[in-house]
């Protein structure tokens, strides 16, 4: 035990005096908490909608009044030809076009049933099917307001009322913040240990390290330590600003959330001073510890796309990424109060056990004539 205490007390001290490696392990997770908070928002907003009306009635400005009513649809303005739809198009004016044939309140009163033209730019295929089912929606209620002119209330017998669980405003940075906990732990913790051996082999103070009676895994472990106090640090400015800024709130265990944290934590610095013990210099040692860990992790793991959405071939990637496990986990605690992991937490368990006895024997191979 003294002697990791002392393997640790000598890596925080590398730690403190590089002022450079301190402040990207501090402020970068502030910058990418409120980079991403902010800017990561699938709600979608202001979608712009042009009107051409050949009709110009009281029908077709009710359907206009209802359709711009919120925040999702808002007006693009009134086109006078068919051509000025093909032309805003191309020019990004407007995300759709509602075009009212001449007659459409009349056909309305007579029938009741008259078509209205939906156009939509598909460029954007997201934004496109967010429009068009917006637009459906406003159409339904149209269509149910005319029948009951027709039939009375009995033209709704079933009625649903949905209620949203632990989100109810549905607001994207309760899903981000939680899940950029993860992102950030895993690429602050493997960048400063991937160069946690490295630095020693540019510097000559390797050699020192080895004429001690120190094992392997006592050496990987005193390392680990600092870096440890450093995620938690992270970790915590992280939630904190999420609250402050977000209104991300905890509705589970601050304890079980730490424990779960904590052995994501080993994962991910166990993976970086394995890609140290693998490489000769810095430079190398940080360009594997991104390549390996921050592009799957804000890709393939559920960050911000559902694996379940993905090929079977990256779904399987996808599951041997540990923020997979761990985002299930934190949003699970953060959002829904759930304590119990016991496939999420095992799994991570054995992958910080297989990592860190990798590590210690990759250190020992590389030490040893």
């Amino acid at each position: 035990m003294k002697r990791i205490t002392a393997i640790a007390k000598k890596e925080f001290l590398h730690v403190i005096r590089d002022i450079r490696s301190l402040a990207f392990a501090i402020l970068m997770p502030l910058m990418m908490v409120i980079i991403y908070g902010y800017a990561i928002d699938m709600d979608l907003k202001h979608l712009r909608v042009g009107i051409l009306d050949y009709d110009q009635s009281t029908a077709s400005a009710d359907f206009v009044g209802r359709m711009t009513s919120g925040d999702f649809i808002v007006s693009a303005g009134i086109l006078n030809s068919r051509e000025d739809v093909e032309t805003g198009f191309r020019r990004g004016l407007f995300h759709a076009v509602i075009v009212f044939p001449e007659g459409y309140a009349r056909k309305l009163q007579r029938d009741p049933q008259s078509p209205v033209q939906l156009l939509i730019d598909g460029s954007d295929g997201t934004t496109a099917a967010a429009v068009g089912n917006y637009l459906e929606a406003v159409t339904a209620l149209l269509n149910f307001d005319q029948m009951r002119k027709v039939v009375g209330d009995r033209a709704r017998p079933i009625e649903t009322r949905p209620r949203v669980w632990f989100n109810p405003e549905l607001e994207s940075s309760h899903f981000i913040v939680p899940g950029l906990v993860a992102v950030v732990l895993m690429m602050i913790c493997a960048l400063l240990t991937s160069v946690a051996i490295t630095r020693e082999k540019e510097t000559g103070t390797l050699e020192q390290v080895l004429t001690t009676p120190v094992r392997a895994s006592q050496v990987i472990i005193g390392k680990v330590v600092p870096y440890l106090l450093i995620a938690v640090v992270d970790a915590a400015l992280i939630l904190v600003v999420g609250l402050l800024l977000f209104n991300v709130r905890m509705a589970g265990s601050w304890w079980v959330l730490a424990g779960y944290s904590i052995i994501f934590v080993t994962i991910a610095l166990s993976l970086g001073l394995l890609i140290s013990t693998a490489a000769r210099t810095q430079q190398v040692a940080m360009m594997y510890a991104l390549l390996i860990t921050v592009l799957p992790t804000i890709i393939l793991s559920g960050f911000i796309f559902p694996v379940s959405s993905m090929p079977p071939l990256l779904q399987a990637f996808g599951h041997i990424i540990p923020a997979y496990y761990y985002q299930t986990v934190i949003r699970g605690i953060m959002l829904k109060g759930v304590s119990w992991f016991p496939f999420e937490g095992g799994v991570m368990l054995v992958m910080a056990v297989l990592l860190i006895v990798a590590a210690s024997k990759r250190f020992r191979m590389r030490i040893e004539p």
